[in-house]
């Protein structure tokens, strides 16, 4: 039995508090590049851009890292992951790189996508903007910018979905044996 404990506005407030909470905690968007981890950490990374752009009318460059080939399970998948979408669109030298992504979970997804990263340069900060936080870290990461905390038991998933590739807004916490854990 799924909940739904985010709809349409509640992402879109949530999203709007932490284009706020970037644009004060950096004091403006100067250097700022924001990154999405692919899929919807990418598509949140585009929501985020255009409400800050609302509230500063700064276009900020915008892109994705996809972490999958950095992964630390690529040895036990049975299945042999595929690249989604690599798309730095400046040099990260000394820029602010805002890292967003739908729901952090172990803090392992996180990781890969700061070694991908590294890979392109060397970045004055990198900031974590997650939707969801759902708790149960097996690395010390822990996010700048949180839309919701949910505290989730191991049998519990946690799903966005999202317009661009689902149809629909919503995040939802049902048994994890319907959820997609990662």
């Amino acid at each position: 039995m799924k909940k739904v404990v985010l709809d349409d506005k509640a992402i879109d407030r949530a999203l709007a508090r932490i284009a706020h909470e970037i644009i004060e905690r950096n004091k403006g968007t100067e250097k700022l590049v924001i990154l999405g981890i692919p899929t919807r950490g990418y598509h949140l990374a585009l929501r985020l851009q255009n409400k800050i752009e609302e509230i500063e009318g700064v276009h900020l460059p915008t892109g994705a890292v996809d972490a999958t080939l950095y992964r630390d399970d690529l040895g036990i998948k049975k299945d042999q992951p595929s690249l989604k979408k690599m798309d730095i669109p400046i040099s990260i030298d000394g820029k602010k790189i805002i890292m967003v992504d739908d729901v952090l979970f172990t803090g392992r997804t996180i990781r890969a996508a700061m070694n991908a990263l590294m890979d392109f340069g060397r970045p004055l900060a990198i900031q974590l903007a997650v939707l969801v936080d759902r708790g149960h870290r097996e690395l010390p990461i822990k996010a700048d910018y949180v839309g919701k905390n949910i505290p989730t038991s191991m049998k519990e998933g946690v799903k966005v979905h999202l317009f661009e590739t689902d149809g629909i807004n919503e995040v939802v916490v049902e048994p994890a044996q319907e959820a997609k854990q990662g």
